[in-house]
């Protein structure tokens, strides 16, 4: 076990803390779990990992006691006695708390209040908030949790809040937390500080389960590994004797290769060419962009990073037409002035899959048929009159050729998974014949299966003569499928690298404004901590 703090384990004699033993749950026709098999030994860290269905969310539910005994065939364990949940207050009577990734949380009330919501001390029959407040700032204090109890919670980051949700958890006598993807909208510090709590809540003997998309977190926190796939168990792994590959193929099923898999086309002349580009949000404001100077050409890829903040979005936005005013410089799109106007500029040939494909991507009510088509539908249309039979056409090849996962072009959109609703947006601006394609964090939340066929993707784009220009957050992702690579630092090119002279940290120093020199120690400790595996490969859940 990583560390050697998991102290029960598989074959230690001591009864797991939770156990599935054979679990199905079915939904009407639907088999949700097939003859699960999990268990959570004392004071051990259990990841849970699989695509989107893989049955995750499903277990969790099950051994939260949101889906009640009697509602599922099999046998739920606590301690080695068979359990049978009526509710989630059940379950936490038994020690077991799951924290959802949509914090359930009262903005308008204090840390404290919040810590002991339905619970709060009394004296002679009125709420004591001396108490409330001593103890709640105890039990923040215990576990390194510098909050202070009377904060509201409103006023508090989103990493700050998920971590009061970890303390209301405790402060229950939890001794089993279920995670569910703890992490996804915290900034990269406070992931370290999260990690480093269940790392503290391990030595206490708290066990956790814990599921997260961002495989160098498992790695750096977990003893053990199971892998969930079409809501079957897999297998289970020991993390310190396992490796990213290792996790991955049983996941989607098939052998992965290479985890970036890109294939170089031949480049061709420039299709996006910016000179010495100065942008500022508004009209009189200071710049944010400052004298931004970059070439993309036929057939390549270039790789844009930054850290948050650095101005990749922005940058990106402006060349497409709805960001910022420009205070200098110029843009040319295949030797031509580029447009501030988006839809001139999809008519000339650029593109946009932004990187908030919900609020700008996607309308989420509207079908797919509908969202696939949106950005051409002049295209489908003569003397007024749309060809609707043309444009379903059109929206059907797309679904098959980028095996989107959809029953047909009338199933809304946002019922779909992460992945899926990704390749909608994807086929969308494929849809208007592009010559450049701007890609924001196109595989941010998705699986794993749907990432390695954006990859493929990409390159396909690049073999017919597109040009891409890639935004990614994750280093090995962005030096694994990049001809070139410019990195950001507040508004500014920070460096340039070829995908020969790149390393993590070379790309860090860039984006901080630092010398490749003075790199040292700018890669997350919690990246290369346990087993050393620090690919971060993101796995939808």
């Amino acid at each position: 076990m990583t560390n050697g703090q998991a102290t029960a384990v598989a074959g230690s004699g001591e009864a797991p803390v939770l156990q599935a033993v054979s679990l199905t749950k079915r939904f009407g026709p639907v088999t949700a779990l097939s003859n699960v098999n999990f268990s959570l030994a004392r004071g051990e860290i259990h990841s849970l990992c699989g695509e989107n269905g893989a049955g995750k969310s499903t277990l969790i539910k099950t051994l939260g006691g949101m889906y009640p005994g009697g509602s599922y065939e099999g046998d739920l364990k606590v301690s080695g006695k068979v359990a049978h949940f009526r509710s989630m207050a059940d379950a936490e009577d038994a020690g077991i708390c799951v924290i959802h990734q949509e914090l359930a949380l009262v903005g308008e009330m204090t840390v404290a209040e919040n810590i002991f919501l339905g619970r709060e001390p009394t004296r002679v029959g009125f709420i004591d908030r001396d108490r409330m407040y001593t103890e709640a700032q105890k039990l923040l204090d215990g576990f390194g949790i510098h909050i202070a109890a009377s904060a509201l919670v409103s006023s508090l980051g989103v990493g700050q809040q998920q971590l009061v949700e970890i303390a209301k958890a405790l402060s229950k006598n939890s001794r089993i937390l279920i995670l569910d993807e703890p992490s996804a909208a915290l900034t990269e510090k406070e992931v370290a500080i999260l990690l480093d709590i269940v790392k503290d809540l391990r030595r206490r003997d708290v066990s956790c389960v814990y599921i997260s998309h961002k495989l160098d977190e498992v790695f750096a926190i977990s003893d053990r590994i199971t892998v969930l796939r079409d809501g079957s168990t897999v297998c289970t792994l020991e993390a310190p004797k396992t490796d990213a590959k290792s996790v991955i193929s049983p996941m989607v099923g098939r052998a992965t290769g290479d985890l970036f898999p890109r294939r170089r086309s031949e480049v061709g002349e420039s299709k996006l060419r910016v000179r010495n580009l100065t942008v500022a949000k508004e009209k009189g404001d200071s710049p944010a962009l400052h004298d931004i100077s970059i070439d993309v050409h036929a057939g390549e890829v270039l790789g844009l990073g930054g850290l948050m903040g650095a101005g990749r979005s922005e940058l990106l936005m402006h060349l497409f037409g709805f960001w910022g005013h420009r205070v200098a410089g110029e843009v040319l799109l295949d030797g031509k002035p580029g447009s501030r106007n988006p839809m001139d500029n999809i008519e000339a040939g650029l593109v946009l899959v932004t990187e908030d494909r919900k609020r700008y991507g996607l309308v989420l009510d509207q079908t797919v048929g509908f969202n696939v088509t949106l950005s051409a539908l002049s295209d489908f249309c003569t003397f007024g009159r749309m060809n609707t039979d043309e444009e379903a056409r059109a929206g059907q090849s797309y679904v098959k050729s980028l095996r989107i996962k959809v029953r047909n072009l009338e199933t809304r959109v946002g019922t779909l998974s992460g992945g899926n609703q990704q390749k909608v947006v994807l086929a969308k601006a494929l849809l208007t014949k592009p010559k450049v394609v701007m890609l924001d964090e196109p595989t941010r939340g998705i699986d794993v299966g749907a990432k390695i066929e954006i990859y493929e993707l990409i390159n396909q784009l690049t073999a017919e003569g597109l040009a891409v220009v890639l935004v990614s957050s994750e280093l090995p992702e962005l030096m694994g499928m990049s001809d070139r690579i410019v990195m950001l630092a507040e508004g500014r090119v920070g460096g340039e690298f070829t995908s020969a002279e790149a390393t993590q940290e070379k790309l860090l120093a860039a984006a901080m404004g630092r010398s490749a020199g003075s790199a040292e120690n700018v890669v997350p400790a919690y990246m290369t901590q346990g087993n050393g595996a620090s690919a971060q490969v993101e796995v939808e859940q």
